[in-house]
């Protein structure tokens, strides 16, 4: 289960009793602080966005950018492999060169961090929003529109999306924005687990006391969705769409990767893996570099959704606890409270 905003039901209580309350924003704050896992993934993201927005700052302080070629670094009688060492890491060129055109490899991380992470962060805000859209439609209509909206669902998960998503690609015309495509493709292929998390949560809210007397004082569809149920609903969703944007970074990487993606002279870290294979052995650096960027955002991204799905809902332990001797003791903990709760009521019933 993912993270929930309703109170635990207390013994004998009916369904209509149950509460739901979305945890305080600064309750929240103050579990993510006490993570150190949290505090750095966090950091790490901030550093590497303002790398991404100060990009042309960066590159203009040391005076490169990220398309020139320098046929003059590189040595055309070994194929194009960087002149000096480290891939030609010199006062002119921090991150040395890019293999076979020479272009400047700390402006083109850069700018490839740009381009990663606006269509990953717009991939995921187009499935949250169509997700929530079909979520609640499903969940507020009636038993017709949810089972068209639920088969439909169904019917689209069940489709191969690389395949679709190389078709779109192929057949786009080749002066509309690479980014941009990317954005609408991997946002309109993959917002089902968002659609399906917000139906779920919409079906069992909407039994509760509030969300009923909202209805039955003539309060439409759209009012109800709004004050009644997306607050509940943000939390779910906030932990989903944290998941979704390191899962976005991949596919982005995956498909530049496969050449469909952002084509030359764009940056990108996918596009840029997808010509270092053939320079590993010459030039390790080449592929080093946009791989270790790469897995550095995707490990922040992660680790901190978790720690955010963990702040949300106290009750979800962390799936990266689990197996360590942290996990092992947090739940040995948990289990002691439980036995003396257990022991507490029992007293008390005597």
């Amino acid at each position: 289960m993912t993270a929930t905003d309703v109170t635990p039901r207390q013994p004998g209580a009916t369904l209509t009793e149950t509460v739901a309350t979305p945890p305080q924003k600064g309750t929240v704050w103050r579990r993510l602080r006490q993570r150190p896992a949290a505090v750095a993934s966090a950091a790490v993201l901030i550093v590497l966005v303002l790398l991404a927005l100060g990009a042309p700052l960066l590159a203009a302080l040391e005076g490169q950018d990220p398309t020139t070629y320098h046929d003059g670094l590189i040595d055309s009688a070994r194929g194009g492999v960087p002149l000096g060492p480290y891939g030609g890491i010199s006062a002119d060129h921090w991150l040395g060169v890019e293999p076979g055109t020479g272009r400047d490899m700390f402006a083109r991380l850069l700018y490839g961090a740009r381009v990663s992470l606006l269509i990953a962060l717009g991939a995921t805000a187009v499935q949250v929003f169509i997700g929530v859209v079909v979520g609640l439609a499903a969940g507020l209509g009636n038993r017709l529109a949810d089972q068209v909206l639920s088969r439909f669902t169904e019917v689209l998960t069940a489709l191969p999306m690389l395949v679709i998503a190389i078709s779109l690609t192929a057949i786009v015309p080749a002066d509309f924005p690479r980014p941009l495509l990317l954005v609408l493709v991997i946002g309109l292929l993959s917002w089902f687990g968002t659609s399906r998390i917000v139906r779920a949560r919409t079906l069992a809210l909407k039994k509760l006391d509030h969300v009923a007397a909202a209805r039955l004082g003539g309060a439409g569809p759209l009012r109800v969705a709004r004050r009644e149920l997306l607050p509940s609903l943000a939390a779910p969703v906030i932990t989903y769409a944290a998941v979704l944007v390191p899962t976005n970074i991949v596919v982005e990487a995956s498909l530049s990767f496969l050449g469909i993606g952002v084509r030359p002279p764009t940056a990108s870290w996918g596009q840029m893996l997808s010509t270092a294979t053939t320079w590993f052995r010459a030039d390790p650096a080449y592929v080093l570099l946009p791989a270790g960027f790469l897995l550095i955002t995707v490990l922040a991204f992660t680790v901190l959704g978790d720690a955010v799905r963990t702040a949300l809902d106290p009750r979800e332990r962390s799936r990266l606890r689990v197996g360590t001797r942290a996990g092992r003791r947090e739940k040995r903990t948990e289990h002691e409270k439980h036995e003396k709760h257990e022991k507490h009521e029992k007293e008390t019933v005597v």
